[in-house]
């Protein structure tokens, strides 16, 4: 028997083996060719970027370190602006009349029964010149009662009546109020006694008069300025009704 392998076997082992260095060197070539063209393609700048493009406008000369930009981050709590009020458009206007105000009567004026306020007229102005005809030779005429309410007059009645013990004698000083004079204003009651003595004796010029012999202090206009006063009576009567 002989040593030697079949020729058959041979060539098979040889045609793979071409095969694989076949294989093997096509993909040698194949890298080389890219290889090649890669850094062709970065010689030429044909190769696609693979950092982006940053612009160099406002960029950092070379060597100095970059200059970064803090944007201050807006704090939370932030004062709110209060709105400003917006005044509305002047418009014109008619303007408003104020109202009328009506005159307001002044209240009633009330008498003092001690003044002449509430006196007749004519007793008024004859007493009136009597008081500065007194006060010329020294003497104050004072007036302590002088016109009188109705009220008033009814008072004094009824305390007279409990006082004298009886209506007839107590009108010899007090009259109701229908027939008294302070009522109607037309009598007055002087003080002290040296006015009552001054009157008595020089009213008559005026035409002021002392009526009764029981009141020293009570006057009245009972005669003409100039002429002498009619007789005094007692007393006062109450009229009959």
């Amino acid at each position: 028997m002989s040593d030697d392998l079949p020729p058959r076997r041979d060539g098979a082992a040889r045609t793979r083996l071409l095969s694989v260095i076949g294989v093997v060197g096509v993909g040698a070539v194949v890298g080389s060719l890219l290889l090649w063209h890669g850094q062709v393609t970065d010689v030429l700048g044909l190769g696609a970027d693979k950092t982006p493009v940053v612009s160099t406008v406002g960029a950092p000369a070379i060597g100095e370190p970059p200059t970064t930009l803090i944007t201050p981050t807006p704090s939370r709590r932030t004062t709110k602006t209060p709105a400003t009020p917006t005044t509305p458009p002047r418009t014109a206007t008619t303007p408003t009349k104020k109202p009328t105000q009506k005159p307001t009567k002044k209240p009633a004026k009330i008498s003092r029964e001690e003044s002449i306020d509430g006196l007749s007229p004519t007793l008024k102005k004859r007493l009136t010149k009597a008081i500065a005809a007194a006060k010329a030779d020294g003497v104050t005429i004072r007036i302590t009662s002088g016109r009188r309410s109705a009220a008033k007059q009814q008072r004094l009645l009824n305390e007279a009546i409990k006082k004298y013990g009886s209506y007839k004698a107590a009108t010899r000083w007090v009259l109701p109020p229908k027939y008294s004079a302070h009522v109607q204003g037309k009598a007055v009651d002087i003080g002290p006694t040296a006015a009552m003595t001054w009157l008595n004796k020089n009213g008559w010029r005026y035409g002021v008069c002392r009526r009764y012999d029981n009141e020293p202090w009570h006057f009245e206009a009972l005669t003409t300025p100039g002429t002498k006063c009619p007789p005094r009576e007692p007393h006062a009567v109450a009229k009959a009704d």
